[in-house]
Formats: C-alpha cells, structure tokens, sequence
C-alpha cells in the first residue's frame, strides 16, 4: 500500500497525542519514529560498541585549527566566478552551552540544497535545476562570543520518498565539531512560516513543540543587510533542558 501524506500526518498525531498524554519529557526524537520511515529501519538495534580507549581514537582522527579555515569559506554565495540564483540570506546565531556561556572556537559546518531544491551531489536526481555558481556548503569558527556567521542562498523544497507526494520544507543542515573529530553533532536548521513544516516526518519527530520550536530560525530584520540580503538568527545549545535537537546519537 502506498502511503500519502493524509496516512503520514495521521500518524505524527497519533504520536504527538501519545506524548502530550504521557508523563514523559522527551526533548529528542525516538529513533524508532514510525512516520520517518527509514529510521525505524537503519537506527541502532544492537548495543553500542565500547572503545577501549577514547584517547587513541581521537588522536588518529582529523584535526582541524583557524588556519584551515578562511573567510571564502562562511560565504557561499562567492565561492564560484557567478553569482548563483536564488534568495539571499545571513544567518548567524552563538552557539552556547546549558548555561548560556559561549563555546568559542567551535568549528561549524553546514550544507544545503540550492535555491531550487537541489543538492549539488551525484546521488540527487531530482529533476531541478543545477546552479553552476552554488555548491551549497560552508564552514566557519565560532568568535569569542560563541558566533558563527554565513551568507548563503534560501534552499528550496524537495521531493523525498518517505510517502507519497513528500516534501522536505526548506533547512540547512549544521554540523557542530568539539575539540576532536568523534565529537561530532548533526541537527538541522528550518525557516519560520514554512506551510511544509506540518507535514514533514523529520521534523515532527520531535514531539515536544518547545524542543521542536527550537530548531526554526527567526527572521531578524535588524540583520538584514539593505539590498543584499536577509537576516535569520539562529543560536545553537548544546545540552541542558533548552538543548538544539540533535539528529545523530541522542
């Protein structure tokens, strides 16, 4: 049987009634989240496997320090000969701790589909158009205020194939770095008044409508920059009872 999006938003209400009447708190998603429906088949059914030791993992893996990382890099829009289609965006926010301290030299990544839904990799074969000038990903360290800051374009929706006639509403995925590479964090970046967020299994999956809340951006008009581009801040926490929804390992 096919499933539509009616059968799917059927489901997220279930799920987010069973919550709401429930005495839990529960501030990241079940991996086990029935409306995704890959997640009830690839997240972890066997215990995690111990390492003996951390240190030495650490040690073998990636580094990476302010010289590897330049200004070209948080601004996606100058990265090729052209300007790429699409519009125009900052976002900038802090990424803090639970107790609201800045967590500086922090290194952010994030990457997007282009302005009209399509991601620059060879494994997207959604029928949209490509943009020479867009390779939809970034970086930057986080400042001494615990600020990241990129100029990008708006991505686009895209088809997916959880159901039928599924779309994925507009984000950017963030990817957080501590101080070394096992450290890692995902999570992802939504924009205010998207009709798709409703529908959308990813996002719903976190139930909790404060925590899920915390993952759309807010439009900031003070951050706009006058005919050039528009202004969403965002602020990342990395843990505490106000944590940044993560979608890797918790």
């Amino acid at each position: 049987m096919t499933l539509t999006q009616a059968d799917i938003s059927r489901e997220i209400a279930a799920e987010r009634k069973a919550y709401a009447t429930s005495d839990a708190v529960r501030h990241h998603p079940d991996r086990g989240y029935a409306p995704y429906r890959s997640s009830v088949l690839r997240h972890p059914q066997l215990p995690l496997t111990v390492v003996k030791d951390p240190e030495a993992v650490e040690l073998s893996g990636p580094v990476f320090g302010v010289t590897d990382v330049t200004e070209l890099d948080s601004d996606l829009t100058r990265q090729h000969h052209g300007e790429p289609l699409g519009e125009r965006i900052t976002v900038t926010g802090r990424v803090l701790d639970r107790d609201g301290r800045p967590v500086r030299g922090q290194l952010v990544e994030i990457w997007q589909a282009n302005a009209s839904g399509r991601y620059a990799h060879q494994r997207d074969q959604h029928p949209a158009p490509l943009d020479p000038h867009f390779t939809g990903a970034g970086r930057c360290l986080t400042d001494d205020q615990g600020q990241y800051a990129f100029t990008t374009v708006k991505p686009g929706a895209y088809p997916w194939g959880n159901h039928l006639n599924a779309w994925r509403p507009a984000h950017i995925h963030f990817s957080l770095f501590g101080t070394a590479f096992t450290q890692r964090l995902v999570t992802q970046m939504y924009f205010p008044g998207d009709p798709l967020l409703a529908h959308d299994p990813i996002l719903q999956s976190v139930t909790d409508d404060a925590a899920r809340q915390r993952l759309v951006a807010a439009y900031d008009h003070d951050l706009s920059t006058p005919a050039w581009s528009l202004g969403h801040r965002w602020d990342i926490v990395l843990d505490g009872p106000a944590s940044t929804r993560i979608g890797e390992g918790r």
